[in-house]
């Protein structure tokens, strides 16, 4: 080896060590101006998801083919499906001029070749640094004679600057409420409980919902329903328009029965416009990850509707319990890293405290203030919770600094994760969006007494694998 080599390996050798040290920890986590690979999406990546789960819908990107081509590939990438949207292609000449020609020629050609039943528009950077106003633009197209002038289109404002996905889709839905609803009929209802997943990229954990709601003989509208969206069955033909909520669902949602949200960070407007100015009765609760926060979703369901909890639910509870239980010596007392958006932090925080696992360091991006004191209400409650510190508005880059100087046995979070993870020599368990260096992960549920035996089961099974796999020879036994 020469000595050029020499002095590069050391010079090499002391970046790292200097990048994994304490001094380096304080430095990262005094940048104010820069974020390195942040744990969040732009917002109309959100309503893009969000306009899916309503059947017939075409998604309108009113922005450029770029901003488009990014939100299909992420989704195509996490759920391996094709995913219908169209732009209308603003240029610099739009930014120049405003983008009302793009939208009014894109709504003709898209309602022409594509012959959706309603389009949801959404905007992007561009669209909104201008100022385009997506209400006038839209009636100046019927005008026009672009589309019918009784087609139905939702529209949001979705500035990618501002918020994050999990805004985007919030937007979105309260949008298609407003533009698409019909007016409550006073006090009387339809008779269906409306379920509102928020953003939540696991069609498994759909399906998990209807199965428990519908055991318990309660009439049930997803909204959004993007599951066949999210998971096509594979027929040989390609559908441009699953199955969804249907526009008649939609239609009549503010004469729901009760509504019913199981991610408050996700869909916060939304709930604000049920609840408050609708008068609808309404239940928010904590994403059903672990069985406790599964208890609590289904008292929220019985006390709601006045219908009772089925015997097949209890008996799903037990094996969800034994599955804790013979695992619960491959996780207590492990000590965790966590990043992702609030409602899934809040879900899996509760779950590992219940199984005894240690949260340690939880990194949200696109999390709030009010986020972080409910989330550490929920670390106070438990003696497990102790070490725990919130971080909101970090990054991945400020995640890798807690790994390398407060090690910790696991990580949970995205495929972004594994870069950190590999780094700090630990696994990482994929959960949340995108996974796109795994297959069908996104088909199993992490919600309700099934998910928390999956969950119970990836997390316990990993340890058991890492010790098998980095074990000197003498301990490598045929028991674990």
């Amino acid at each position: 080896m020469s000595e050029n080599t020499t002095c590069a390996c050391t010079s090499t050798k002391a970046a790292v060590e200097y990048l994994n040290s304490v001094e380096y920890k304080e430095k990262n986590f005094a940048r104010k101006a820069l974020s390195i690979n942040p744990a969040k999406a732009c917002q109309p990546l959100g309503a893009l998801l969000c306009a899916l789960g309503i059947e017939g819908c075409l998604p309108f990107v009113h922005g450029s083919q770029g901003c488009a081509a990014y939100f299909r590939n992420t989704l195509n990438r996490h759920f391996r499906e094709p995913i219908p949207t169209v732009s209308d292609s603003m240029t610099e000449d739009s930014a120049v001029f405003g983008g009302q020609n793009n939208l009014i020629e894109g709504l003709k050609n898209a309602y022409q070749v594509y012959k959706p039943s309603m389009m949801a528009v959404f905007t992007t950077c561009m669209a909104e640094v201008i100022g385009d106003d997506l209400n006038a633009f839209i009636n100046n197209a019927r005008a026009a004679e672009s589309i019918p002038k009784d087609f139905p289109i939702a529209f949001a404002q979705t500035p990618s600057f501002v918020g994050s996905h999990i805004t985007g889709f919030d937007n979105m839905l309260k949008a298609l409420l407003q533009s698409l609803a019909d007016t409550r009929h006073g006090k009387w209802t339809n008779g269906r409980l409306y379920l509102v997943p928020g953003f939540d990229t696991y069609p498994g954990n759909l399906r998990e919902y209807k199965k428990l709601v519908r055991a318990m003989g309660i009439p049930l509208t997803v909204l959004p329903d993007a599951e066949e969206a999210m998971d096509a069955p594979h027929t040989g033909e390609y559908n441009m328009y699953p199955k969804g909520t249907t526009m008649a669902e939609l239609a009549d949602a503010l004469n729901a029965s009760g509504f019913i949200f199981t991610q408050k960070f996700s869909t916060s407007g939304t709930y604000k416009f049920v609840k408050n100015v609708q008068k609808i009765n309404t239940e928010m609760v904590t994403m059903p990850i672990g069985i406790k926060n599964t208890d609590n979703f289904l008292m929220a369901l019985s006390e709601m509707t006045g219908k009772p909890i089925p015997a097949e639910l209890e008996k799903e509870r037990g094996r969800a319990v034994d599955s804790a239980t013979d695992a619960h010596q491959y996780i207590h007392g492990k000590r965790f890293a966590m990043f992702g958006d609030p409602d899934l932090l809040l879900g899996l925080t509760g779950f590992l405290l219940e199984m005894g696992g240690i949260p340690v360091h939880i990194v949200c991006t696109n999390g709030t203030e009010a986020f972080r004191k409910e989330l550490q209400k929920v670390l106070d409650g438990s003696p497990f919770g102790k070490e725990a510190t919130v971080h909101t508005g970090r990054d991945l880059w400020h995640l890798r600094s807690l790994l390398m100087t407060e090690p910790v046995d696991m990580l949970l979070g995205d495929s972004h994760g594994k870069f950190d993870a590999k780094d700090a020599n630990i696994p990482l368990v994929r959960i949340g969006f995108p996974i796109v260096d795994r297959v069908n992960m996104h088909r199993s549920p992490i919600v309700g007494y099934e998910g928390a035996i999956n969950l119970v089961t990836m997390i316990a099974n990993t340890f058991m694998e890492q010790t098998d796999r980095t074990c000197p020879d003498r301990f490598f036994e045929l028991l674990r």
